[in-house]
């Protein structure tokens, strides 16, 4: 079952990258009038990416290293709102954002080799999560994951919707 979710892990990046290049440049700053129903954060294409690089590095690599060498951590939730924010996610570079994404997965999934089966099971405490152990935090890095990939999956579909007898590869994206 953990195999599964390394290889999840692994080709994630290709995906992301897959994804975002199916927003025409115009639509990946798009915002819907309404984000009912959004399976991820309320993110434009970009953000989306700047939300996937940060949380990986500053929560799940941290919370993997706390949890590894801490005994029975409180791991704690962060803002993405605010972060987005702050690091002015709506402007980045999506070539830059992905690059560094890559590298920062990379890093996670070179930790995760080097892990035995006593180090899985350790314990730790998730905000807004419970109880857990390093095992499961790997799920939830990989459902993170896929709820990302659905809030773009979202995002294209909402634009769609915005001009439905437009040609895909000509939609008004203001």
């Amino acid at each position: 079952m953990l195999s599964l979710t390394l290889n999840a892990l692994a080709v994630f990046p290709d995906q992301l990258q897959a994804h975002f290049a199916a927003f025409p440049t115009a639509c990946r700053h798009w915002r819907p009038e309404s984000w009912e129903g959004i399976p991820s954060e309320p993110f434009s294409a970009i953000e989306q990416l700047c939300h996937v690089r940060d949380i990986e590095v500053e929560g799940y690599q941290l919370r993997i290293r706390r949890t590894l060498s801490e005994d029975n951590p409180l791991l704690l939730s962060l803002d993405g709102a605010a972060m987005a924010r702050e690091r002015r996610y709506a402007e980045a570079d999506a070539d830059s954002v992905l690059a560094e994404f890559r590298r920062a997965r990379r890093e996670t999934l070179a930790l995760l080799g080097t892990l035995d089966a006593a180090q899985l099971q350790r314990p730790a405490r998730f905000e807004g999560y419970g109880e857990l152990t390093l095992r499961s935090l790997l799920h939830y890095l990989c459902s993170h994951d896929q709820q990302h990939l659905a809030g773009l999956q979202w995002l294209l579909g909402k634009l769609a919707a915005t001009a439905p007898h437009a040609p895909a590869s000509t939609p008004t994206c203001n």
